[in-house]
């Protein structure tokens, strides 16, 4: 039961990604400097925040991955590893908007890892996946369905009014898109547009002939919230028409156990078999200076349960069980 698993389960790492494999646990997230990229290890979730944490990745002092390292993404595909994360560079493409500034610039970019061991073996730049054009992109979440790998992001689209919707399209390697991206949401409904104009953080599950595909939107505050859209495993997912969008937010704050602006998710699943979400949310909602440099945003997850009908009841936040920190000094790791 939701209960059961400690939270949060890792402090001051927004973004979690979490892959359950081989019985256990691997998590990566955003580190609040937005320097590096890491992994942690453990065989139960409990245990994650206590595991050692290894800086698999550093970004360089110059180029265009110099700058805000985001939400990266841990996933196993054809026997390897792989990282997808987002990147700024240290000066603005001339591509981009106008007037522009890097925390406006990023692009997506791949790791791959084919040792055993993704904390001690070595991980190779595989660059910029190209999504078919120049823009603010982030946040690439990808699936295998029947064999064939599918990648799902966001991206500005400067005909479109906002930051960012939702992309997705098949990919030929996992590094390289097969055809162009299809645009699978935009923000539109008037509590994905709170703050700003923005469909991002997508996590994809696949659950009895169903697709799950959540995402966040609004804001970083209390705003930031779930949505959901939802597609049969054996449609054209390539095609707009066969996802239905829910016009009202999955999973939003809860004042009452003082959980505020859950989002950026992904699932993992216990080892019974449970489905797992994991998701970011901060404890307070009085913020000093720029939120994106508020590194309190806790990893928390909880049990997602299912109806009789085999629909996920989202619910909302657990409470913590755990201390969180309210200062906004960045701690050590645990393991350290």
């Amino acid at each position: 039961m939701p209960g059961e698993i400690p939270n949060p389960i890792v402090l001051q790492r927004a973004d979690p990604c979490v892959l359950r494999h081989d019985g256990q646990y691997y998590f990566t997230g955003s580190h609040p400097l937005y320097d590096r990229i890491v992994l942690r290890r453990a065989a139960d979730l409990a245990d994650l925040q206590s595991a050692d944490e290894v800086t698999i990745w550093t970004k360089p002092d110059s180029g265009p991955q110099s700058h805000l390292i985001w939400a990266p993404e841990i996933h196993r595909v054809g026997g390897a590893w792989y990282i997808y994360y987002a990147a700024a560079p240290d000066e603005v493409p001339a591509s981009d908007v106008p007037g522009a500034d890097a925390t406006f610039s990023h692009r997506v970019y791949c790791l791959e890892c084919t040792d055993e061991d993704p904390l001690s073996g070595t991980w190779v730049e595989r660059g910029q996946v190209d999504t078919g054009w120049e823009s603010f992109a982030l946040d690439a979440t990808s699936f295998v369905l029947d064999g064939v790998q599918y990648l799902v992001w966001a991206q500005q689209d400067f005909a479109i009014k906002g930051n960012s919707n939702l992309y997705i399209a098949r990919m030929a390697n996992p590094w390289t898109l097969a055809g162009s991206a299809v645009m699978l949401t935009k923000p539109e409904y008037d509590w994905e547009i709170v703050t700003f104009w923005v469909n991002e953080g997508p996590s994809v599950l696949v659950r009895d002939g169903r697709i799950y595909l959540t995402y966040s939107a609004s804001g970083t505050g209390i705003e930031y919230a779930m949505g959901l859209l939802t597609a049969d495993t054996d449609a054209d997912l390539l095609d707009p028409a066969s996802w239905t969008k829910s016009p009202d937010p999955v999973f939003t704050s809860d004042p009452s156990v003082s959980i505020y602006g859950p989002g950026h998710n992904s699932f993992t699943e216990t080892p019974d078999g449970d489905v797992v979400l994991v998701y970011h949310a901060r404890t307070y909602t009085e913020l000093v200076g720029d939120p994106l440099w508020e590194p309190n945003r806790q990893a928390r997850a909880q049990i997602l349960p299912f109806d009789a009908d085999g629909n996920p009841v989202w619910g909302t936040p657990v409470p913590d069980t755990r201390p969180t920190p309210t200062s906004t000094e960045i701690l050590p790791p645990a393991g350290m």
